[in-house]
C-alpha cells in the first residue's frame, strides 16, 4: 500500500485525536469516547464536557496527555506542526512540569518517569525536574506506588509499566545527573527482589504475587531488558549476569519449537479467558524480543549456548507464523493497539528491521510491518469526525468497545505507527526512529531522534 494512504490515515486519526483533548488546569483526555453521537471538538473549552471527567491517571503516558507526546515527536519528524498542535504541545509541558516536584507515582506508564519521558521528547531539559523528584523518591527497596494493585500495599513492584524496571529504563534513556543513582538503585532493589529459579532469575510484578506475567509488560523479560541496558551503561556486570538469568529462566519456561520463541502469557494459566499463548508487546515475543536486543547491547552472545541475536529473530518468526493480525477465533487478536495488539507488533517489526541492516530478513519483516498498516486500514472507522478504531471484547455483548484516544490503547498510538510506517518508506532504511524508554537500544544508535 502507498505510503500516503498510511499517512492520510494517521493524520486523520490524530485529528480526530486532537478533537478529544479538553482543557481544565491544562490539557486532558478522556480515554474512550462513546459513539453515540458525542464525538465533538471541545478542545478550546474553558471546562470539560459535564458528561466527561479526566481519569485519575489523566496525566499518565498509557492513557493520559503524556502519551501524546511521542505522537507529537513523530509528526515533527516530517512536517512543522500547526498552532493547534504547538498549544497543545506547550500545554502537556506545563501540566507536567508543574505538577512534577509534588508527584508520587513513580512509574512509566502511570507517573513520574513517563513524564520524563513526554517532557524530553517535546521540551528537551525541561525532564530535570522530574528526574529529581524520582531520585528522591527512591528507596533501597525501589519506589513506593499508589497504584492499586496489591490490596493495602503501596509496596514497590518490579515491572515494566508500574514498577522499577520502568523507572531504571527511563534513567538511562533520559541520561543527567540523576540518571546513574536512578538506575543504580532500582537494579540493586530488582536483583534484591529476583525469585532464584532451577535455571536462573524470575520476577513477579510485586513482591508477594505468586503467578506470572513473564513476558515483557510486567515479567521477567522485562526486567532482564532493564537490567542489560543498565548494566551496560553503568559497567556492572551483576546487574548484566542477573539479566542473562532472567532469560536463561524464560527458555525452558517457553518453547523453541518451529524455529520460534514463546512464552506462557501467564503462570500458572490465568483465571481470566485470555489465549494461553498471545504475540503482542505487553505479553507476547513482540515484546520479549526486546529482552534479546538489549543482551546484545550489554555484549552478551549467548544464552544456554544459543546466540542472543538467534533468539531475538526466534521471537520475530513466532509472530510471522502464528496467524497476527486475523482475528482467527473469539479472544485472538481483537486489539490493534500498541500495547495488546497490532500498532504495537508493527512497532517492533520495523525496529527490528532498521537494526538489521538490508537484507532478506529485514525485508521479511518490513512486509509484515506493512500488513499490520493494511490491517489497520482496513479496521479503522472513518467518517467526517475522523479515523479511529474499535477493539473487541468477546467476552462481552456487545463485542465492540467503545474507540479508545489513548497512546497504548487508542487512536494516538496507531496513528503514530501508520505516520512511522509512511514515512519509513518514503525514507527508507535510514529513516529516523523517535525512540522511547522501553525500546531504543532495539535500533542503531545513530537513527534514534534523542541521541545526543
Amino acid at each position: 500500500m502507498a505510503e500516503y494512504v498510511y499517512r492520510d490515515l494517521g493524520e486523520s486519526a490524530w485529528s480526530w485525536v486532537l478533537d478529544q483533548v479538553r482543557w481544565d488546569e491544562g490539557p486532558w483526555l478522556p480515554e474512550s469516547v462513546s459513539e453515540d453521537g458525542d464525538v465533538q471538538d471541545t478542545a478550546s473549552a474553558p471546562t470539560p464536557a459535564p458528561t466527561l471527567v479526566p481519569a485519575k491517571d489523566r496525566d499518565s503516558l498509557y492513557a493520559g496527555i503524556a502519551g501524546l507526546a511521542p505522537v507529537l515527536a513523530e509528526i515533527a519528524q516530517y512536517r512543522e506542526l500547526t498552532e493547534r498542535e504547538r498549544t497543545l504541545s506547550a500545554g502537556i509541558v506545563a501540566r507536567l512540569s508543574a505538577q512534577a516536584s509534588a508527584r508520587t507515582e513513580p512509574s512509566l506508564y502511570d507517573g513520574l518517569a513517563g513524564d520524563v519521558t513526554a517532557l524530553r521528547l517535546l521540551a528537551p531539559g525541561e525532564e530535570s525536574v522530574a528526574l529529581r523528584r524520582l531520585a528522591d523518591l527512591a528507596t533501597p527497596e525501589g519506589w513506593k506506588t499508589t497504584v492499586e494493585f496489591e490490596p493495602g500495599s503501596d509496596a514497590p513492584l518490579n515491572d515494566i509499566i508500574i514498577g522499577t524496571a520502568g523507572v531504571v529504563m527511563t534513567a538511562v534513556w533520559a541520561g543527567g545527573e540523576h540518571a546513574q543513582t536512578i538506575a543504580t538503585t532500582g537494579c540493586e532493589a530488582l536483583l534484591r527482589a529476583a525469585d532464584r529459579t532451577e535455571a536462573g532469575l524470575d520476577w513477579g510484578i510485586g513482591s508477594s504475587t505468586e503467578w506470572r506475567n513473564p513476558n515483557y509488560s510486567h515479567g521477567t523479560a522485562g526486567v532482564g531488558a532493564a537490567l542489560a541496558v543498565a548494566g551496560a551503561a553503568l559497567h556492572r556486570e551483576d546487574f548484566v549476569a542477573a539479566a542473562v538469568q532472567g532469560a536463561q529462566h524464560l527458555l525452558p519456561v517457553g518453547s523453541l519449537d518451529d524455529g520460534g520463541f514463546i512464552v506462557p502469557h501467564s503462570i500458572p494459566p490465568s483465571k481470566r479467558e485470555v489465549e494461553p499463548v498471545t504475540y503482542t508487546w505487553c505479553h507476547g515475543p513482540a515484546g520479549t524480543s526486546h529482552l534479546f536486543a538489549a543482551l546484545s547491547h550489554a555484549g552478551v552472545a549467548e544464552v544456554s549456548g544459543i546466540p542472543v541475536g538467534e533468539l531475538r529473530q526466534r521471537c520475530l518468526t513466532s509472530i510471522l507464523t502464528s496467524g497476527v493480525p486475523r482475528r482467527l477465533r473469539p479472544g485472538f487478536w481483537d486489539n490493534d493497539g500498541r500495547c495488546c495488539g497490532t500498532a504495537g507488533v508493527g512497532d517492533v517489526l520495523l525496529d527490528a528491521a532498521q537494526d538489521g541492516g538490508v537484507t532478506e530478513r529485514s525485508e521479511t519483516l518490513v512486509r509484515a510491518a506493512h500488513t499490520m498498516g493494511d490491517a489497520l486500514v482496513e479496521r479503522a472507522v472513518k467518517d467526517g469526525a475522523g479515523a479511529r478504531w474499535r477493539f473487541l471484547e468477546h467476552r462481552k455483548d456487545p463485542l465492540l468497545l467503545p474507540p479508545g484516544t489513548s497512546w497504548m490503547q487508542g487512536a494516538a498510538g496507531i496513528a503514530a505507527y501508520l505516520l512511522r510506517l509512511s514515512r519509513f518508506i518514503e525514507t527508507g532504511a535510514n529513516a529516523v526512529v523517535v525512540d522511547r524508554p522501553d525500546q531504543w537500544w532495539a535500533v542503531p544508535a545513530d537513527l534514534r531522534s534523542t541521541a545526543e
